[in-house]
């Protein structure tokens, strides 16, 4: 057995050396030894752990570039082949022999003899935008109306009786009339989507709050004189990530779903979106070798929306503290 009264001499060191005062301070005492955590990168680690994930987000991507990217270098001019008769209501093959062999006319010609391929991308742009600016307007105004809304009591009396008056008013045909009275141009129609459509969003994030508003840690912050700003930006919001991010998901798609629904009545923009390429093709859908210029456009809306809807719902799970396991 080694021996317990060992010779410390034989290190060669001074008493003070060899022990030393370890001082534990409070916020010592405090720290814990862990794994570092990024809440944003194990959200992107279970997002890609999926690989139908990946595709669908290659697919938002090419579906991007083509959207944003090549409308800059297509040269796209709708009216080009306007006095030519040959080349109006071309299909794929007959464009190609007309115009040549390139991308421009794998889709045919459309009404003008523009390109179908051409004027789907451009579409495509301006229905994507009006997505998106909706969304991230509707969005932001909603969820910070929403917060204030589920704490504050007297804003809830408030509230609560705009919503049961607005939330009523069928919102497809208040934006229809919103488009009728001013003229349809991009801008008309995201002020008739944003002008209530905040509105569901805030009633929404109402009803989270209410819920978690209440919760132990939230009364502790309270009792410590925690502003309710704080605990709302600190304690609440963070925890409603996935929400907010499922919430996206059903909004982005659902802007696009109106802009086509109204452009294929005849109410939507001016401008050539997507909804508006459908409307103008809408007789060429019956007619024989015509059927490029109406099925091209709905299925490329169809394509956007539900890769938009997929990405954003495997987002939202993926944002969930829970599924972090």
């Amino acid at each position: 057995m080694e021996d317990k009264n060992m010779d410390l001499k034989k290190f060669n060191m001074t008493d003070e050396e060899l022990f030393a005062r370890v001082d534990n301070t409070a916020l010592d005492s405090e720290k814990i030894t862990a794994p570092r955590y990024s809440y944003w990168h194990s959200v992107f680690r279970v997002f890609f752990r999926k690989k139908i994930n990946i595709f669908v987000l290659a697919l938002l991507a090419l579906v991007i570039i083509f959207a944003y990217v090549y409308p800059l270098f297509s040269g796209y001019d709708r009216f080009a082949n306007l006095l030519n008769g040959a080349a109006k209501h071309l299909t794929p093959g007959a464009a190609m022999e007309m115009f040549g062999k390139n991308i421009h006319w794998i889709l045919g010609a459309g009404a003008s003899g523009e390109s179908t391929f051409d004027a789907v991308w451009n579409g495509a742009r301006i229905s994507i935008s009006l997505a998106f600016i909706c969304a991230a307007i509707n969005l932001t105004v909603g969820v910070v109306v929403g917060a204030v809304w589920g704490f504050s009591k007297k804003v809830d009396l408030v509230m609560q009786e705009v919503y049961n008056i607005v939330g009523n008013v069928p919102y497809i045909l208040l934006i229809s009339v919103m488009v009728m009275i001013f003229s349809a141009s991009f801008w008309t129609m995201v002020l008739a989507m944003t002008v209530t459509g905040w509105l569901s969003i805030a009633y929404f994030i109402r009803t989270q709050v209410i819920i978690i508003r209440d919760r132990e840690y939230n009364l502790a912050s309270r009792c410590l004189g925690t502003s309710t700003i704080r605990i709302a930006m600190k304690n609440i919001l963070p925890f409603m990530t996935s929400v907010i991010v499922t919430l996206t998901a059903t909004e982005i798609p659902s802007y696009i779903s109106y802009e086509v629904f109204l452009s294929y009545i005849g109410m939507g923009l001016s401008e050539m979106s997507l909804g508006k390429l459908i409307y103008a093709a809408e007789s060429a859908m019956v007619t024989p070798g015509w059927g490029f210029e109406f099925w091209s456009p709905v299925v490329v809306a169809s394509i956007i929306t539900v890769v938009l809807y997929v990405v954003g719902q495997n987002l939202g799970d993926a944002s969930d503290p829970r599924t972090h396991m």
